[in-house]
C-alpha cells in the first residue's frame, strides 16, 4: 500500500480510517478499536495523518508522531465542504483524508500537555465564572419579584445581599430569607473557587518568560497572557501577525465581488475565549485614551476614534495587540512601544 494521506475520524471506542493515494484514490479504509488503534497506524508506513479538531486530537496527534507520522488537526468547518454523500463515520474520515491534500488547508495549531493544562485552567474558570453570573441572576430576579432590587454589578450583589438578608423589615419570609441565604453561600463558594484559578494562573505566568514578555503590551495582563501561550505557543502555524489576528476572528467580513468590495463586521473565527480577553483590554486602552495624547498609541487611538467610532476602533486595537504578540512571540523580542 501506498498511503500518502491518512485521515482517522476520532471517536470514544471505534475509530474510522481511510488512506489515500498521492492522487487521491482511496486505497484502504478500516474500523479499528481503540485498543489497537496504535498497533493498527504502527504497521501502515509513515504518512501525513489528518484528524478533527474534537477531544483527544492533540493526544492522539503526539502519539501518531511518536510512531514517525506527520498529523495535522483541520477545523471540522473546513473538513465539511469534502462530505460526499450522507454523514457516516466512512464519509467523514474519507473527507478529512481529502482536505488534508488541500494546498491552501489551515490547520489548528499543535498543543503540548503543559499548553493543555493552562488552557484547561482558562476554562474551568470559566465554567465557575458562568456560574456565578447565573447564580446571582437569579438572586437577582427572586429579590425584584418581592420589590427588592440590586445593582447589576458583582461587587453591588456582594455588599446589598447580606444587608437585605439582616434587614427584618423588608417583607422577606423566613422561608425566602433561607432561600436567598443558600444562593448566597454558594456565590461565595464559587467565589473562592475562582480566586483558586486565579492564583493557578498567576503562577503560570510568573514561570513563564514568555508570558511576562507578553504582558508589557499595553491591554495585555496575565490572564490574556496566559491564554495566548496555551492556544498558539510560539505561533509558529501563522505566516504573520495578520494571519493570527485572522485567526482570531478580528478582521472584517467580506461580501466582494469583481469591483465591489463590501466589509461588514468581524468573523469572530477562532478562539472565543482569547478573543474575548483581547477585546477586553483594547476596550481599556480606548477608555484610558480618551482625551490623553500623552503617547503615540493614544494619539492613534483618538484619530481612529475620531473618524470609525468607539467599537470600530476597540476591534482595531485589538487586532494590532494581537498582530504585536504574535511578533514578540516569533521574534523573541521584547515589546518596544512607539514613541513620539
Amino acid at each position: 500500500m501506498n498511503i500518502v494521506y491518512l485521515g482517522i475520524d476520532l471517536a470514544k471506542n471505534i475509530f474510522q480510517l481511510c488512506g489515500l493515494n498521492q492522487a487521491g484514490k482511496p486505497l484502504y479504509t478500516k474500523r479499528v478499536d481503540r485498543k489497537i488503534l496504535l498497533q493498527t497506524i504502527a504497521n501502515i508506513p509513515a504518512c501525513l495523518i489528518g484528524v478533527e479538531a474534537s477531544t483527544g486530537a492533540f493526544y492522539w496527534q503526539r502519539e501518531f508522531e511518536k510512531l514517525g507520522n506527520k498529523v495535522k488537526v483541520i477545523s471540522p468547518q473546513y473538513v465539511k465542504p469534502f462530505v460526499h454523500g450522507q454523514k457516516n463515520d466512512g464519509n467523514d474520515a474519507q473527507a478529512i483524508a481529502v482536505a488534508l491534500m488541500q494546498p491552501t488547508m489551515k490547520f489548528v495549531p499543535p498543543k503540548s500537555p503543559e499548553q493543555q493544562d493552562i488552557q484547561a485552567l482558562h476554562r474551568a474558570r470559566q465554567r465557575i465564572v458562568s456560574h456565578r453570573t447565573a447564580t446571582i441572576c437569579q438572586i437577582r430576579g427572586l429579590l425584584l419579584d418581592r420589590g427588592i432590587p440590586i445593582g447589576a454589578a458583582i461587587t453591588r450583589a456582594r455588599r446589598a445581599i447580606p444587608l437585605i438578608l439582616e434587614d427584618a423589615e423588608n417583607g422577606l419570609s423566613a422561608r425566602m430569607r433561607r432561600t436567598i441565604a443558600e444562593l448566597y453561600e454558594l456565590f461565595l463558594d464559587l467565589e473562592r473557587r475562582i480566586g483558586f484559578f486565579d492564583k493557578e494562573i498567576d503562577t503560570v505566568f510568573k514561570q513563564s518568560e514568555a508570558c511576562q514578555r507578553i504582558a508589557k503590551v499595553k491591554g495585555i495582563g496575565p490572564k490574556t497572557a496566559t491564554a495566548v501561550i496555551a492556544a498558539i505557543g510560539e505561533g509558529t502555524e501563522f505566516k504573520n501577525g495578520r494571519h493570527f489576528a485572522a485567526w482570531l476572528g478580528l478582521v472584517p467580513r467580506q461580501h466582494s465581488s469583481g469591483d465591489r468590495q463590501i466589509l461588514m463586521n468581524m468573523t469572530k473565527k477562532g478562539d472565543k475565549h482569547l478573543r474575548t480577553l483581547l477585546i477586553h483590554g483594547a476596550r481599556a486602552i480606548v477608555r484610558v485614551a480618551t482625551n490623553n495624547n500623552d503617547s503615540y498609541l493614544n494619539q492613534w487611538v483618538n484619530q481612529l476614534k475620531e473618524r470609525r467610532g468607539f467599537n470600530k476602533t476597540i476591534v482595531a486595537v485589538a487586532n494590532k495587540n494581537a498582530q504585536i504578540i504574535w511578533s514578540i512571540l516569533h521574534s523573541g523580542t521584547e515589546y518596544r512601544p512607539a514613541v513620539i
